[in-house]
């Protein structure tokens, strides 16, 4: 079983109307609604790939269980640490100049008790998983530690999968982690860098790996992306798809990545798993995460080259 942990829920609310104007009232053309957070993304892709994931982290009391019904329908089982309150909701109001405007809930600070007590679930969820995915940044009211924490209270044969940034990425390197997946903004915050180039980027990612990674996966965004462990350096190019929506194609390329891994892929492997399944997030703008279909026409296209 695979384990994903999300600290930061969200319901995130699409809209598409004719013309946005303060003041006046508008006619809904189109609207989508997302029960999302990374880490609960990446469950959602891992389970249409047919791996076995299990979701789990902070949830909340008022309008939490429409993650689990949509969790159910994924066939995704699921515990959270419950807390009042309400997920946060995030309204994306698109017009038909395709200009973006977005209104947010912020989120409370999540207790130290209730952290404590995911601690403690994780702890005893881990017993019986072969892997643990840690997606996203901290809540409000966690130190950039928290994620180590979680680590520590692990099996230590379980593989290890991080994808966050800043000290929250590179506090839990000293733990054997099996894989991280930055993008490039996240890796250059990280390190304090610039990056110009593919050998700024492997530069980068060979930071991480000299901090303790195994493997570092970076996303290019639309040109792909580079996978390391440091004796092998792949490249691969994304294909041109529809881009209807970028929301969760990260997180639909660290499904793929970790399905790869956990079947015990080849590095070019995990590569082309990541990438094809990023890619096809993007060509679903009514889903939160990719279908296999689109993902399996995807993978067949892509080729890999060694840097």
């Amino acid at each position: 079983m695979i384990l994903t942990v999300c600290v930061r829920p969200r319901i995130e609310v699409n809209l598409e109307v004719d013309c946005l104007s303060t003041g006046h009232a508008h006619e809904i053309i189109n609207k989508t609604t997302f029960y999302t957070g990374r880490a609960i993304n990446v469950a959602t892709g891992l389970a249409r790939l047919g791996a076995n994931s299990f979701a789990t982290g902070f949830m909340y009391e008022d309008n939490g269980r429409l993650f689990e019904l949509a969790l159910h329908k994924e066939g995704v089982p699921y515990k959270f640490v419950w807390m009042e309150g309400r997920v946060k909701e995030r309204y994306k109001f698109i017009d038909r100049k395709s200009m973006l405007t977005e209104f947010y809930e912020e989120s409370l600070p999540v207790p130290e008790k209730k952290q404590e007590e995911l601690i403690n679930l994780i702890k005893d969820l881990s017993k019986t998983c072969s892997c643990i995915v840690l997606s996203g940044s901290p809540a409000k009211g966690m130190q950039d530690d928290y994620n180590a924490k979680l680590l520590k209270v692990i099996p230590s044969g379980l593989k290890k999968i991080i994808d966050t940034e800043g000290k929250n990425l590179l506090n839990t390197l000293g733990f054997g982690v099996d894989l991280v997946k930055p993008n490039l903004e996240e890796i250059k915050r990280t390190l304090k860098i610039s990056i110009n180039c593919k050998n700024d980027a492997l530069k980068a990612c060979y930071k991480l790996l000299d901090l303790g990674a195994e493997r570092v996966l970076l996303s290019l965004g639309k040109y792909g992306a580079i996978i390391t462990d440091g004796s092998k350096n792949y490249y691969c190019k994304s294909i041109n798809v529809a881009m209807n929506s970028t929301v969760g194609a990260g997180d639909g390329m660290l499904a793929g990545a970790t399905n790869a891994l956990i079947n015990g892929d080849s590095l070019k492997e995990i590569l082309r798993a990541g990438v094809a399944a990023g890619s096809a997030t993007i060509t679903t703008p009514e889903s939160i995460s990719f279908y296999k279909s689109k993902f399996e026409e995807i993978l067949s296209g892509l080729t890999v080259q060694e840097l």
